[in-house]
């Protein structure tokens, strides 16, 4: 069992780096084709995008620097190692998606006051090769940010380029048959509002976990059940779960046993069944009962 937990955050691990390095090379190509078209067609909006890009590749780069970071041993300062790094990153790529729709906001009201004419057949172009590199790149971190909220960011970053990029080619298309060209403002308010709603959780659960909250994915009803359903248990009390990092999560307990001396045997199958919650580090006191506190409200 300990060699099954030991390898398989490793091999995680190296697939996630793999898939992220690869990503982050696809759009800086990507964010160089923008600039240089945009610097060909005098194109304001293409170099703003590209420059809107080029943030989401600083995503990308502190969502693998968060992946070192946690896998960096533990020292006598730092004893838990450098795990809740990812969750500061989870953190800061939300607050930079707020950004990034406060920009796109901004620049979607002024051009609504004041439209302007835009190339939308090299625009659409342009546009079309970004849902092909975004889309991919989406793709790729779509399994990953299923259970890791670090990974949820750049999930959502490059979603949200590639809900943009469709935003630009349908924009582009219009405009190219007709000149309506408050399209774009209009297509960019939408899909700053759809990044706005996406975006909240993402902030919530990162500030809940920088507080130590309990996990979203933790039932602690159910945890308090499977101690209390374990041979020998009669109690569970100071009982306290916070995210290590934002794929592993911890717990302290006081458990309180009819005898002391099976303390060994239920711990370890505590320790088990918690494992098997998503629990990865359980540190558990077990005490006999006591006249003064009723062992199961104990808090």
């Amino acid at each position: 069992m300990s060699h099954h937990h030991h390898h398989t955050p490793q091999v995680s691990d190296r697939k996630t780096k793999n898939i992220l390095i690869l990503s982050i090379v696809a759009n800086l190509l990507f964010v160089a084709t923008e600039a240089v078209v945009g610097i060909w067609k005098d194109s304001l909006s293409l170099l703003s995008d590209a420059g809107h890009n080029l943030s989401d590749v600083f995503s990308l780069v502190l969502v693998l620097v968060g992946v070192y970071l946690a896998r960096r041993a533990a020292n006598s300062r730092y004893t838990y190692g450098y795990k809740k790094s990812t969750i500061l990153i989870s953190l800061i790529n939300a607050l930079l998606l707020l950004v990034a729709v406060g920009v796109i906001l901004t620049e979607s009201i002024h051009k609504l006051q004041n439209p302007v004419a835009i190339d939308g057949a090299a625009i659409s172009w342009t546009a079309g090769v970004g849902i092909l590199i975004n889309g991919l790149t989406t793709l790729l971190l779509i399994r990953g940010q299923q259970n890791d909220l670090n990974m949820r960011g750049a999930f959502l970053h490059m979603a949200a380029d590639t809900l943009v990029s469709v935003g630009v080619v349908i924009s582009g298309i219009v405009i190219t048959y007709t000149d309506w060209f408050v399209i774009d403002p209009v297509i960019s308010i939408v899909i700053a509002l759809v990044i706005l709603a996406s975006t909240w959780s993402l902030l919530h659960d990162s500030v809940r976990l920088a507080l130590d909250g309990v996990p979203g994915n933790v039932d602690m009803d159910q945890l308090q059940k499977i101690i209390l359903d374990t041979p020998h248990v009669l109690g569970v009390h100071h009982i306290h779960v916070w995210a290590m990092s934002t794929t592993e999560n911890a717990l302290t307990a006081h458990i309180v046993l009819d005898d002391l001396a099976q303390a060994h045997e239920a711990v370890h199958t505590i320790k088990h069944l918690l494992a098997e919650s998503g629990i990865v580090h359980a540190t558990l006191e077990t005490e006999l009962p006591s006249d003064d506190c009723d062992e199961k409200e104990c808090d």
